[in-house]
Parts: structure tokens; C-alpha cells; sequence
């Protein structure tokens, strides 16, 4: 049977849409049995833009949707404020998908089980610019044990997208860092996301 012209399967799933569905009955890793929800991301799935964060706490976990507690509002304001955009305009997601008990920082081989997942999302939305929030989600996708604080301010190759051109990754601290100690963090906050703008403005390469 030939595929519709849109990439959807024949009942009407696009391929983002059947590892959605793959995702929401997962049960690699412990995190599973804790969950109200799995929450797997949400926005555009054609966006220049995404953001990577590091998993839900317990305000995504009853909503299904990531960023929608005070660290989600101050992503939503800075989103507005520097790019001039909001969460339709992007796409959202985070390194697991389901939350750790207590919002502890997640386990290794939690981020593992959950990688392909991720993985799936960044190959079919194919991102122009991939903004990550705080150190899980930066060292994950640059595959580097450095910080967060060493590695933000610079922006990084991201392997290639579309037919061919340049993607980028611009690391950034977490917004719930900057909601702990503002002043610094979130003037810096705000130079990263102004640099993703200058990406996304730039020439299609």
C-alpha cells in the first residue's frame, strides 16, 4: 500500500504521532510505575525551533504537557520576550518522560531508556536551532560531561537537517535556575535566547 503524500500511516497517525503513541505505554525503566502520565512533548512538529529540558515535575505530570508549572511560565515569558514567539511557534519536550520521584535529577539508566525516545522526536521534527534547558539535556545531546555554566554562551554544531543545512544547539540553564537565583542566570538566560533568534534569522544553509 502506498504511504499518503503527507507521511501519515494509513490510519491517519503521522510518524511523530505513532511514537507518541509507542511512548505513552512505555515501561523500560522504574520511572513508569510512578507516573500519572507520560509526558511526551508538545508544539509545532515542523518547527525551526525546540527546546530539550530535563523531565516532568509534578505539575506536568497531572497536565501531560511539559513546562507548565512556574519554571513554564518563565520559559513562556522569555519566549515572548527575546524571540517574539510562544509555544506554538516551537516544539517542547524533555530528556525523560515521565517524572522522578521527589523531581529528583533523573538516573542514568532512566535518560537511557529513554533516549530513543527523544531521539525519534529530534530525527522527525528536525529542528533548526535545539535549545537545551540546564546540564541533563546539554550533556546528553553534545555527549559531554562538562556543565552547563562552561558550555552556555557558545553555540555548537547539531548535525544537519532538511536537505542538507546546518542545524545548531544553543545550551541555556533550566528556568528553574534562574527563578533560585535571577539576576545573573536570567540576564544570561536571556543573551541565549537571543542568540537562537539570530540562528533562526540567518541564512537556510
Amino acid at each position: 500500500m502506498t504511504a499518503p503524500a503527507d507521511g501519515r500511516a494509513a490510519d491517519g497517525q503521522s510518524p511523530l504521532d505513532a511514537v507518541r503513541a509507542g511512548a505513552l505505554g512505555c515501561t523500560k525503566c522504574p520511572l513508569a510505575a510512578g507516573r500519572t502520565q507520560v509526558v511526551f512533548g508538545v508544539g509545532d512538529p515542523d518547527a525551526d525551533l525546540m527546546f530539550v529540558g530535563e523531565g516532568p515535575g509534578r505539575d506536568e505530570d497531572l497536565a501531560g504537557e511539559p513546562f507548565v508549572g512556574r519554571s513554564g511560565k518563565l520559559l513562556d515569558q522569555l519566549m515572548a520576550e527575546e524571540l517574539g514567539i510562544d509555544r506554538s511557534a516551537c516544539y517542547i519536550a524533555n530528556v525523560v518522560k515521565c517524572r522522578p520521584p521527589n523531581n529528583r535529577d533523573p538516573r542514568p539508566d532512566e535518560i537511557d531508556a529513554c533516549r530513543p525516545w527523544l531521539q525519534s522526536q529530534l530525527d522527525l521534527i528536525a529542528p533548526r536551532v535545539v535549545v537545551t534547558l540546564g546540564n541533563f539535556a546539554t550533556k546528553l545531546l553534545l555527549d559531554t560531561t562538562d556543565g552547563i555554566r562552561r558550555l552556555r554562551g557558545h553555540t555548537y554544531p547539531f548535525g544537519s537537517v532538511g536537505s542538507g543545512g546546518q542545524a545548531f544547539l544553543v545550551p541555556t540553564y533550566h528556568p528553574a535556575a534562574a527563578l533560585r537565583s535571577g539576576g545573573t542566570v536570567l540576564a544570561e538566560m536571556r543573551a541565549d535566547f537571543v542568540r537562537a533568534k539570530l540562528l533562526l534569522a540567518g541564512p537556510r544553509r
